[in-house]
């Protein structure tokens, strides 16, 4: 029987066994606002949340609202972010965004995707985390670089895009999954997927993922199943 990554029955399977080892898993970035998760996603990009975590509490202490943060020339807030890497531009992007949410928004992130995407330094990514963590609204699939890495493993996609990813990924996964998905595939990519060592034996997907880069199997690998 000729082998279909995508089948309805492997799809679930996987979905299935995420839930067993991830069952209550949500976003690691630590927030207490949909304005502190946007910050947070901004600052997470080419950044460990755990870096991320360890510069937002006293971000927030000192620019405790977006006002704050629009009242800011990029250079002020420099030094508080340099720790999580490009953060001339990221300066420019969060007082750009806090400027945008104050001045059109009344100083509350919007709910809705279209809305998300007109502030600076959002794109589907960052919109993705805030609608789906904070609003829990499922509008699309956070593709992240564990995201990216992993349903390309497990060959459901062939695309190396995120936005192409994650349209092939929204055919795929229910729509009442696809945060819950996202989040337990970063998680898996943290603990077990690990980009360059991954901890096959450890895998509750072990029998049922073929990557090319597995470090141990007990089915056959495929040459194109690779990030």
């Amino acid at each position: 029987m000729r082998f279909d990554p995508l089948a309805a029955d492997r799809v679930s399977k996987i979905m299935k066994r995420l839930d067993a080892a991830y069952p209550a898993v949500t976003c690691a970035l630590n927030h207490s606002s949909a304005w502190e998760l946007l910050v947070a996603t901004i600052l997470s990009a080419q950044c460990t949340d755990v870096r991320v975590n360890m510069v937002t509490p006293e971000l927030f202490r000192k620019y405790p609202t977006p006002a704050e943060f629009a009242a800011l020339k990029p250079e002020q807030l420099e030094p508080d972010i340099r720790s999580t890497g490009f953060f001339r531009n990221k300066s420019k992007s969060l007082v750009g965004a806090a400027k945008k949410v104050t001045s059109d928004f009344g100083g509350r992130v919007p709910e809705t995707m279209d809305e998300l995407l007109t502030i600076p330094g959002v794109a589907r990514k960052t919109a993705n985390v805030v609608l789906g963590t904070w609003f829990r609204k499922n509008e699309g699939v956070v593709v992240d670089t564990h995201v990216h890495r992993i349903s390309r493993r497990l060959e459901l996609t062939r695309n190396d895009e995120p936005v192409k990813i994650e349209q092939d990924l929204m055919r795929i996964i229910p729509r009442e999954r696809w945060t819950d998905f996202s989040h337990q595939v970063i998680w898996h990519g943290r603990k077990l997927c690990i980009a360059r060592r991954p901890k096959c034996a450890e895998c509750p997907l072990e029998n049922i993922c073929h990557a090319a880069d597995k470090t141990w199997s007990t089915v056959e690998v495929h040459k194109n199943a690779k990030p």
